[in-house]
């Protein structure tokens, strides 16, 4: 078997626990393999040296954002990812430190299931790709002003709204910005997507929820300076008055190890800090 190890510098124990890890693995017969420029930091092989389609798993050390980070720039390892989480609001990385070991057990020991998960697809006007894990947003950037975005369903239109922007989230997504705007919440594996306004301006301008077989089109309408449209908090394009941008699902997937021993919905009354009970 042979595993990647993505450890995230920024986290101030990544590299001592990545070190630990590696030789964990390597005690249980794991071939472990690194980013060139960390593989002898942490005792592993240079990922240049190996055929990437013998890598099984990807393990990220960090939080969403790393497994976002990763996900973009190793889009062509084709291996399920593995969540440690080192930060706090985790959803994918939902592996405590406290939890490590028996965690990578589990993983050895064929104790899991793999999540595929929808991804977003997004061409700008000159034909400008982006992807995205979590979710595709058109802001308004550097204008003061709230902006009008005009939102087309499979060429049929359905409303424009004057907002700071558009969230386009997938399942996978529904727990981060659009969360945070206002969007539900829905189960990761589902099939839909999801259309969130960011400060409309009409109140009555709420989240809609689709099945995920449609393209969605935005227009920017305002007579204002280009906005950005930018996947996953990562690459980003511009578009200019009148021109659109076109979002549907991508015919990839993200592929997320789900272990036996961790589940969802325990994950998100954690993060959430949900306390409910009955009564």
């Amino acid at each position: 078997m042979m595993i990647a190890l993505f450890p995230n510098e920024q986290k101030k124990p990544s590299f001592e626990l990545a070190s630990h890890i590696c030789a964990f693995l390597q005690d249980h017969g794991v071939v472990v393999v690194a980013e060139d420029e960390k593989a002898d930091l942490i005792g592993a092989k240079a990922l240049s040296s190996v055929n990437p389609d013998e890598i099984e798993f990807l393990i990220s050390m960090g939080g969403d954002g790393t497994i976002l980070r990763l996900s973009n720039r190793y889009g062509h390892l084709k291996a399920p990812i593995l969540g440690i989480n080192l930060g706090h609001l985790g959803f994918m990385a939902d592996i405590p430190i406290a939890d490590l070991y028996p965690s990578l057990s589990d993983l050895l020991n064929g104790s899991y299931t793999v999540d595929h998960r929808l991804i977003l697809e997004g061409q700008g006007p000159n034909n400008e790709k982006l992807q995205a894990v979590n979710d595709i947003v058109i802001h308004r950037a550097k204008n003061y002003s709230l902006i009008e975005l005009a939102i087309h369903i499979d060429g049929v239109y359905v409303n424009t709204f004057v907002a700071d922007g558009i969230i386009v989230a997938t399942p996978n997504g529904s727990t981060a910005y659009s969360l945070a705007a206002g969007g539900p919440i829905l189960s990761p594996t589902l099939e839909a997507l999801v259309i969130t306004p960011i400060c409309p301006h009409t109140i009555s301008n709420r989240p809609i929820v689709l099945t995920s077989n449609h393209t969605i089109t935005i227009q920017y309408l305002s007579n204002y300076d280009p906005i950005d449209v930018r996947a996953d908090g990562l690459e980003a394009v511009q578009i200019k008055k009148n021109e659109t941008f076109s979002i549907k699902r991508s015919k990839q997937t993200f592929k997320l190890v789900n272990l036996h021993r961790h589940e969802y919905f325990s994950t998100l009354r954690s993060k959430l800090n949900w306390s409910g009970k009955l009564r």
